[in-house]
């Protein structure tokens, strides 16, 4: 008994999780627009950017620094060749060691590393920039398909209830069959209504299965795991009036809301600090340098000198003399490695400065390229104001073309229901056929989803206006 208790235990805790793990799939539009921001690979590429200009930045400014370096070498020379620390010619194996450390730093480069930073820093700010904007284009992004499965959704519960209701109709027919008021035939245009009404019901499922498939692309969000977005409740702002938006307040607002824009301007600025850095090349150079170093020999010999006499014969008065004349005697021996090391011990400081007269007009060609690819940048700028321009302008115009199609499509729905009201009395009383019946409810059909298209349209182009305005992204 014991034994079948905690197997039904188990099987509670494991059947439990599965639903935890199910309902962890329901994600709201915010929850959608961060899961796709931490994995999109578009954001994460941005961002893949971002750090490799901060670390062209960080060694721009790294470069101010002296540079230091050591170096240490090591061989044996063979045949006739010249010894390295001697500089004798000699014909035998040379065993040689020489170490060095040398530190170098430039004063003065035409302004080139200060120009270096600032235009680094520009880059690093651009490349931020473009995220954010990279960032804020998936959430309008997935914005518009988390409202288009909301949009399949609605359409998919109206064929249901279409179906729902021809079959509550064919009920209503084959009653008014058996009273005698209608022929047998008309049984028939109510089961090929039912039969349209499922296929429009696997077309809608079908649209809902693409709308969410759309939405995990935009996430990146692996496409066999289950997803399910929460329903808010749709409300279409009552404070919108698009006959009201005023291009110059939105375009001005999309200006400062826009990163693209900043990070154009961002790049203008470094491009004309590259002209700058072009004309760097025209000004002389001035590096200071200073090294320590030392070498060893195996040839080496450190010399002793001992003291002796020598016998000398002179003559004085036309007589031989001998003389004992004192002497020093030079004597290699084995110099020691270290002793080499120290005596040998070097150091130099100096300072170079190369002045640019002709250079094949290459410093030339280079700041003329800079120009240009500022002039470039300029109109990249240009560019983007026009894009900019041009789809606030687009929005405003969806907006208000929405909002006269919606109206359109209620004042459809509200006529569709009066006469369809109509039909569905008179065909109750026998008064008109199953096709004028059928006539009438597909006409307000039509109208319903017609009306459910225009309402989500509407609320999307109302959300884009507010994006171009700086407003975050919410259906609450």
């Amino acid at each position: 008994m014991r034994l079948l208790v905690l197997f039904l235990s188990v099987i509670f805790i494991l059947e439990s999780q599965t639903v935890e793990a199910q309902s962890n799939t329901r994600m709201t539009l915010a929850q959608c627009i961060d899961y796709a921001r931490q994995n999109s690979l578009n954001i994460r590429q941005a961002q893949n950017s971002v750090r490799t200009t901060e670390l062209s930045l960080k060694q721009n400014k790294l470069s101010r620094l002296p540079s230091l370096s050591a170096n240490i070498s090591a061989g044996n020379q063979f045949g006739r060749t010249i010894d390295p620390v001697t500089n004798d010619f000699v014909t035998q194996s040379v065993g040689f060691n020489s170490y060095s450390v040398n530190l170098g730093m430039t004063v003065f480069a035409g302004n080139r590393i200060n120009n270096s930073i600032r235009q680094s820093d520009l880059d690093v700010q651009a490349a931020k920039l473009d995220a954010e904007f990279q960032s804020d284009n998936l959430a309008l992004q997935v914005a518009n398909a988390y409202l288009s499965i909301l949009l399949a959704q609605e359409q998919l519960e109206l064929t249901q209830q279409q179906l729902q209701l021809s079959q509550q109709q064919l009920d209503q027919t084959d009653k008014l069959i058996q009273a005698g008021s209608l022929p047998e035939n008309d049984r028939l245009d109510f089961l090929s209504q039912i039969a349209l009404d499922e296929q429009s019901i696997v077309d809608a499922e079908n649209q809902l299965a693409i709308a969410y498939l759309n939405l995990k692309q935009l996430m990146d969000y692996d496409p066999t795991q289950p997803l399910e977005i929460v329903t808010p409740e749709i409300v279409i702002p009552a404070d919108a009036s698009p006959d009201n938006y005023r291009f110059n307040d939105i375009y001005v607002s999309a200006l400062g809301a826009q990163a693209n824009i900043e990070a154009a301007d961002k790049r203008i600025e470094s491009a004309e600090i590259g002209v700058d850095l072009a004309k760097a090349g025209f000004m002389p150079t001035l590096r200071i340098s200073g090294g320590l170093n030392t070498n060893y020999s195996s040839r080496a010999q450190q010399f002793i000198f001992v003291d002796g006499t020598e016998s000398q014969t002179i003559i004085i008065n036309g007589q031989e003399v001998t003389l004992e004349v004192p002497t020093t005697t030079p004597v290699g021996q084995d110099y020691p490695y270290f002793d080499q090391f120290q005596d040998n011990f070097g150091q130099s400081i100096g300072a170079n400065l190369s002045i640019p007269i002709y250079s094949n007009h290459q410093n030339k060609i280079a700041v003329e390229r800079a120009r240009l690819n500022a002039i470039g940048q300029e109109l990249q700028g240009l560019q983007a104001r026009q894009t900019l321009k041009n789809n606030v302008q687009q929005a405003i115009a969806d907006a208000r073309a929405a909002q006269r199609s919606l109206r359109a499509a209620q004042a459809s729905v509200s006529a569709a229901e009066i006469a369809f009201d109509n039909a569905e009395k008179r065909f109750t009383l026998g008064a008109i056929n199953s096709l004028e019946y059928s006539t009438a409810r597909n006409n307000l059909d039509r109208a319903r989803i017609q009306l459910i298209r225009a309402r989500y349209s509407y609320l999307f182009n109302i959300k884009q206006v507010e994006f171009y305005q700086g407003k975050s992204i919410s259906l609450e």
